[in-house]
């Protein structure tokens, strides 16, 4: 019943949301289901623990051999957390943003926030195709039609990376259907599918170039720092907090398990796509002037590393992928909403045009530092549990022949991220005041708020991780006995 829920709030309310045609009223109607949706997932954390309550299993499509399957396990339960924290705050981050028809801006981000779901809980490669398109359309009009001024051919470059990436996905998803033994979408059957190891081969690469370009990985990445850019600050949050957590959760889902043979045959190939990416990423970020910018190629660097981690094949490695991914997500959300604050009040996001904020908005500096510093996994903040995980795992990995090589380039990123992290934070918030931002405001409380309790979380999950990881260890058990049982000796 939960995972039910989890879906069908979010998609009932965003298509009521298009008949609200007051502003105020729809970010009231927008919050208020999102803080729902909230209360579902804490409850399937806490209180409703039973399989029956986490699993449903209906009827779908019978002739095409697909059900509608969703369940939650506890990559599934972290992933839908993340989702389901994710939108409240940033509705009520950005809540004094105005929108043109606003009742269509905040129909189409619930309905984004449906796929998200749909996309944690499928266990149908169907019904998950569905969903991750689902999830991805309303993203289109978000930024077409809400964007900056280059949002048109941005929101195209979007929508052709992103569009072929699916149609290679749903060939791969039709292929492995016709091999497995009971001609379903299950992903038990898609697990006893029938391959050869050249047809393992091949259809790796169609499931991984769509999640790459989701991302994104070097180099199906050059749509993101654009989007990102363009986008209204609101699904920026979204696309970067997670929405490229699909693509991670995909290979983990849906191509590590299901294409054993071919993940360890393109393990090194797929690193080493990681490993540039992330130094490529970093030394670009080194050079933006445009705040936005600077994050965007920050996040690639990081999803680099969680991308890397997942091909080396380590216990360790693993369970910092999991924890790491909401990690990555609230402290991103955390860095836009810094973002939006200072753009909203000065127009700008220019680096150079910025400086001595801290002076007149102590409470943004304070929360910012902090925040930013997570980004660099600061130790007694939440990314540092998840990178010193990742780390450990890709130089002690058993599989990959490169893994010390891996661990040393990856570890340059660190150094990178510090630099530029720091730089940011010197050139934005301390020195003197400018014409531009001598009259800067500081945060709100309903901004405060929310920047307090992702502060918050970054401090506990850095002290003390434990109840991620007992949450996700079944799942990376299952992983990692799929991954490896069939790898040759």
């Amino acid at each position: 019943m939960i995972p039910v829920l989890l879906i069908v709030i979010p998609l009932l309310s965003g298509l009521a949301a298009f008949f609200i045609k007051q502003e105020k009223s729809v970010k009231t109607w927008a919050v208020f289901s999102t803080v729902i949706t909230l209360a579902v997932s804490l409850l399937g954390l806490t209180v409703m623990k039973k399989a029956t309550d986490l699993h449903t299993d209906v009827e779908w499509l019978p002739l095409l051999g697909s059900r509608f399957t969703v369940g939650l396990d506890g990559m599934g339960q972290i992933l839908c957390l993340l989702t389901a924290v994710a939108f409240p705050m940033i509705f009520l981050a950005t809540w004094n943003a105005s929108y043109k028809k606003a009742h269509n801006f905040f129909a189409f981000m619930l309905l984004s926030q449906a796929g998200l779901m749909g996309v944690f809980l499928a266990y149908d490669a169907l019904l998950f195709y569905f969903f991750w398109e689902l999830a991805l359309i309303p993203a289109y009009f978000l930024c077409s039609t809400w964007g900056g001024e280059k949002r048109i051919a941005v929101t195209f470059k979007f929508f052709i990376y992103t569009f072929i990436g699916s149609l290679l996905m749903l060939v791969g998803i039709i292929y492995l259907y016709l091999h497995t033994p009971d001609q379903t979408f299950a992903l038990e059957s898609f697990y006893k599918a029938t391959l050869t190891t050249k047809e393992q081969g091949w259809v790796f690469w169609l499931f991984f170039i769509a999640f790459a370009v989701k991302m994104p990985v070097f180099p199906f990445h050059t749509w993101q720092p654009d989007t990102y850019e363009q986008s209204p600050t609101a699904t920026t949050m979204v696309l970067s907090g997670v929405m490229v957590k699909m693509g991670l959760f995909g290979i983990l889902r849906w191509l590590a398990p299901v294409l054993p043979m071919a993940t360890w045959l393109n393990g090194d190939t797929v690193g080493l796509l990681c490993v540039i990416g992330m130094i490529y990423a970093s030394l670009v970020a080194m050079q933006q002037d445009d705040l936005k910018r600077l994050i965007a190629y920050s996040s690639i660097a990081h999803v680099g590393l969680m991308c890397l981690a997942i091909f080396v094949t380590s216990d360790q490695g693993m369970q910092g992928v999991m924890i790491q991914m909401f990690n990555h997500g609230i402290n991103i959300i955390g860095m836009w909403i810094v973002v939006e604050l200072i753009e909203r009040q000065l127009h700008t996001r220019k680096i150079s045009e910025l400086g001595g904020i801290a002076q007149k908005a102590p409470g943004l500096a304070i929360l910012l530092v902090i925040v930013a510093l997570a980004n660099v996994a600061l130790p007694l903040t939440n990314a540092f549990v998840g990178e010193f995980l990742l780390f450990n795992g890709v130089f002690n990995s058993s599989v990959s022949k490169m893994g010390y090589v891996f661990a040393a380039a990856a570890g340059i990123t660190v150094i990178l991220s510090a630099v530029y992290t720091l730089n940011m934070i010197q050139r934005v918030f301390y020195g003197n005041t400018n014409t531009l931002t001598a009259g800067v405001q500081d945060v709100k409380f309903n901004e405060r708020f929310i920047l307090g309790v992702l502060v918050i979380a970054i401090l506990v999950i850095g002290v003390y991780p434990r109840p991620f990881l007992e949450l996700t260890q079944g799942s990376v058990d299952t992983i990692l006995s799929r991954m490896i049982i069939k790898q040759p000796s």
